[in-house]
């Protein structure tokens, strides 16, 4: 079975870039409110300059319900493949968009797209399956306009795994319950010693300095250095999802301390500041905590957005689908979380800020009846955004913005 589907993604990936496929209607006004609509997205720009959202570039050229005639697709061809191989199941798993300039009210676009890779079978949490890259380019007249390289998770429906590790927690000592009740109250918590006020990290129950019985702690600033790290990858690690990079830093009151390093690419000596999540410190880099969002996810929510991207898998609006293809109910789809990755960010900056970029990578599925929490981090001209449920974290990434 392996090798008939190597061969048919060789067949495909060897046929390059297909021929320009065109959207079936004109970017319009009637779409756009819509989405709009379906998001809850009140930006008045989009209205005012007659422009579509940036993260509604994939939906103009969705193939539809029941597309007229057939057209060479590579991400179609190859799920059809593997739906005769038995790997019915889909889930999108990753989305990077770039966007050069938004689509104007009127205009046609078209995509041309590619095969990029095919790898499998593999494990996962939704039972085995086999993960299918594709590139996009979205073309006006010729002009390319956007870019995207897209991922999903064909696997075979009915084999999930029905037990899911539980997120590590930390072993609390007498030793350690200050920094444990610092990491609750949201501070990141120092040891010193109340006889010579030397500090240390990890505790412990004698200063290494004078020998002193005589524990106390200060509030640490939070900010630092990162002096080393170290990208793990296996093995899994429960409740997260690989890689992880764990940083050890530099803090600016002198002590070093190891947590995990998100939002930011690790470099030596680059400048971090403490936050919070799964009642663990986490380093981030320097700059501006978002408000939270919560978004209470119904069924109306799902299949309104669903419509509004026009994404017709059952799983999306069909419950008992959804429920045979290895799924507890319907759920978002990618083509929403993107939109909703989007409002938050531009809710927070503005409605006059540009996007140029959301790369986002979903992970636990975010189901009707969830609410979704979302945080965000802003440094320079990228914000990095989490939407958690839950069960875990449905999805993260990044959003760039125009400098």
């Amino acid at each position: 079975m392996s090798e008939t589907i190597e061969a048919a993604a060789r067949r495909i990936a060897e046929a390059g870039l297909s021929p320009a496929r065109p959207a079936r209607d004109p970017v319009n006004r009637t779409a756009i409110r819509d989405w709009l609509a379906a998001i809850g997205d009140a930006n008045p720009v989009y209205e005012r300059d007659g422009v579509a959202p940036p993260a509604m570039v994939q939906v103009w050229t969705m193939r539809g319900l029941r597309p007229s005639t057939p057209s060479p697709d590579p991400l179609h061809d190859m799920s059809a493949a593997l739906d005769e191989a038995g790997f019915t199941s889909v889930v999108a798993t990753d989305c990077a968009q770039t966007y050069h300039r938004y689509l104007r009210d009127g205009e046609t676009v078209a995509v041309r797209s590619r095969l990029t890779s095919v790898a499998g079978p593999k494990r996962t949490a939704l039972g085995e399956g086999w993960f299918v890259t594709t590139t996009s380019v979205w073309e006006v007249a010729g002009e390319p306009v956007a870019e995207m390289s897209f991922r999903v998770l064909k696997f075979r429906p009915g084999v999930a795994d029905q037990v899911r590790s539980a997120p590590l927690r930390p072993v609390i000592s007498p030793d350690t319950s200050f920094f444990w009740a610092g990491v609750e109250a949201g501070e990141l918590r120092i040891q010193s010693c109340g006889e010579c006020g030397t500090l240390r990290h990890p505790p412990g129950p004698a200063c290494p300095a004078c020998g002193a019985l005589k524990p106390s702690y200060v509030v640490a600033a939070g900010t630092g250095t990162i002096h080393s790290y170290v990208v793990h990858h296996h093995p899994p690690l429960p409740g997260r999802r690989s890689p992880v990079t764990v940083a050890l830093v530099d803090l600016d009151e002198g002590v070093r301390m190891v947590a995990e390093l998100r939002g930011l690419r690790p470099i030596i000596g680059a400048r971090v500041q403490v936050g919070f999540a799964d009642g663990l410190p986490v380093w981030r880099p320097v700059g501006v905590d978002l408000p939270s969002w919560e978004l209470v996810v119904t069924p109306t929510v799902i299949i309104s957005t669903a419509l509004a991207t026009r994404d017709f898998q059952d799983v999306h609006h069909d419950r008992d689908a959804a429920v045979r293809r290895g799924s507890r109910d319907i759920f978002l789809n990618i083509l929403a979380t993107t939109g909703f990755v989007q409002r938050y960010v531009t809710d927070w900056a503005g409605p006059e800020v540009t996007l140029r970029g959301i790369a986002i990578r979903l992970g636990t599925p975010c189901y009707a009846y969830d609410t979704l929490t979302f945080s965000g981090h802003a440094r320079g001209d990228e914000v990095t955004v989490a939407g958690r449920t839950a069960a875990g974290e449905h999805v993260s990434g990044v959003v760039r913005m125009a400098s």
